[in-house]
């Protein structure tokens, strides 16, 4: 259940207290108070590495608004996905001091048994596979020889691909069903907080709607590679061709990291 953050962090029988940190030690005992308090009440796994910058993002207007239209959808039994254990997968997935790359997507896959909280990817077992990652097969092909055959993106996310949909929930059936709701908040919070990293990473920004959200991101010190969305509606208008995952390599390479192996 998406409990009231506010109650939780914040009311005077909170964890939290209202006297203000004294030193850098008593922050850290703090952001780790608040981080079981979120895990025990939420039931949803935060990975610690994030905590300390996106925790007071949960004490927010629009994650009260985001938490109460949530619990009026499930009121009402509509089926969410992927399931809340899941919302904050790509957090878990790739903690803050292991990211390297990130791709942006929309949000999650609207069909049951699809979405399990990492953008573009699906459980292993969904066949057929979504026609915008099979496109980002096709390219990967012919980018590096690579040829996947399921579509699970795990390995990408575990090696340091931040794979982020800006909206981390939807509606069973109803595709942008959740768009608008507070997750685009939350979601310009985690791309600025690795916007601001001191090492210089790869953001990877396909369709006008990834560019758009990416805007912020400082091209002084991170490479972003731009394309067309990879749907079949747009791919053949030059993502296919554009060879990000050789970018991304040669970016990692030239700046003493390990590269990416795309296969799944």
């Amino acid at each position: 259940m998406f409990c009231d953050i506010r109650q939780v962090f914040f009311s005077s029988d909170s964890l939290v207290t209202t006297a203000q940190p004294q030193n850098l030690h008593y922050f850290a005992y703090i952001c780790g108070k608040m981080l079981f308090a979120f895990r025990k009440y939420m039931n949803i796994p935060f990975d610690s590495s994030w905590a300390e910058s996106l925790s007071p993002e949960l004490e927010k207007a629009h994650m009260q608004s985001l938490k109460a239209f949530l619990r009026h959808e499930k009121d009402r039994g509509k089926i969410i996905f992927p399931h809340s254990d899941l919302w904050f997968n790509a957090l878990n997935s790739t903690p803050l001091n292991r990211v390297k790359v990130v791709i942006l997507g929309q949000d999650p896959y609207p069909t049951p048994g699809h979405a399990h909280g990492l953008c573009f990817s699906v459980q292993p077992e969904v066949r057929p596979i979504p026609k915008s990652l099979i496109n980002i097969y096709k390219e990967l092909n012919t980018d590096l020889g690579i040829n996947n055959q399921h579509g699970n993106l795990q390995n990408w996310a575990n090696q340091g691909v931040l794979l982020l949909n800006s909206v981390l929930t939807v509606e069973s059936g109803l595709a942008n069903s959740h768009q608008g709701k507070g997750w685009e908040v939350f979601t310009d919070k985690v791309i600025s907080v690795v916007n601001e990293l001191d090492r210089p990473l790869v953001f990877v920004l396909w369709g006008a709607y990834a560019q758009k959200k990416g805007a912020m991101i400082d091209e002084k010190r991170h490479l972003v590679i731009r394309s067309p969305h990879p749907s079949p509606l747009s791919a053949y208008r030059g993502f296919f061709g554009s060879k990000p995952f050789s970018q991304i390599n040669g970016f990692l390479q030239r700046h003493g990291q390990d590269e990416i192996d795309w296969r799944v």
